[in-house]
């Protein structure tokens, strides 16, 4: 299964963090202030359009290279600039060509006009040190996979390890039984994701289906996550009760991802 790759190549990380533990050399807690992730995708939604988690995003293991020729600062500056509510940022190394750095540079001031905006690490996290190295940087929120944390106490235990350090957790589904463990833990911000994990494809329908048979709850906000490339895709998302979806590939591939998020929000 491709997540058991995945939590493969993060092995030497958490290695690494727990050596850096034993030895007291863990980086200190980020001691700035932190948008709230949840709040900006409340305040930047529409009744028929939903807000955009855009995304920087180099490669990935369906796609190869998409973009490596802009670096996170244009990126970052171009979303800010054309309405995203939050950024995205890919820090898996070995298929995603991210790198922890990423985050730190994308949080410079003089890269918004206005306050920062929240910034969301989109790695392969299951450790609760992963979550504390986390911590160290500006990151607002950080994403917990169901499927690499399916016993609830586990993902629970992870989810309020993040939320005590000033961060918050979205949690990723890909099915009903995946909301229900979900749920369990206390999640208050879940992602469906529309990409089958064994073949890599795409279908929004499945995500658009387990939205309207189980409804967002009171406190919780949706987040749907691939497949989404054009305004249709966007208003049939905040359709089917999503707050908000996650762009990455649609906005990066042309090299121009402002003029693409301008697109989708039009």
């Amino acid at each position: 299964m491709l997540l058991e790759r995945f939590r493969e190549a993060k092995r030497s990380e958490i290695a690494s963090l727990r050596r850096a533990a034993e030895h007291g050399e863990l980086p200190a807690v980020y001691a700035g202030s932190r948008p709230d992730f949840m709040a900006a995708l409340q305040t930047a939604r529409r009744e028929t359009m939903p807000a955009v988690v855009a995304e920087y995003k180099r490669a990935s293991p369906s796609r190869g290279v998409i973009c490596d020729a802009l670096e996170v600062e244009d990126v970052v500056r171009q979303y800010a600039s054309v309405g995203a509510a939050a950024v995205s940022i890919l820090t898996e190394e070995t298929f995603f060509q991210g790198r922890l750095a990423y985050l730190e540079r994308a949080a410079k001031k003089e890269l918004y006009k206005g306050p920062r905006l929240p910034l969301l690490r989109k790695d392969f996290l299951f450790d609760p040190l992963q979550v504390r190295y986390t911590a160290s940087t500006p990151a607002s929120a950080l994403l917990l996979i169901v499927r690499l944390t399916p016993k609830v106490e586990v993902l629970r235990a992870l989810r309020e390890s993040t939320e005590a350090h000033g961060m918050q957790a979205v949690v990723e589904v890909f099915d009903a039984d995946d909301l229900r463990l979900a749920r369990e833990s206390g999640a208050r911000i879940i992602q469906v994701n529309a990409r089958d994990l064994e073949n890599l494809s795409v279908h929004r329908d499945a995500c658009l289906v387990l939205a309207r048979d189980n409804p967002p709850e009171r406190g919780e906000i949706w987040i749907a996550a691939s497949g989404i490339r054009s305004s249709a895709h966007m208003r049939e998302a905040a359709d089917a009760g999503f707050h908000a979806v996650l762009v990455g590939s649609a906005l990066m591939e042309g090299g121009q991802p402002a003029a693409a998020l301008s697109a989708l929000l039009a």
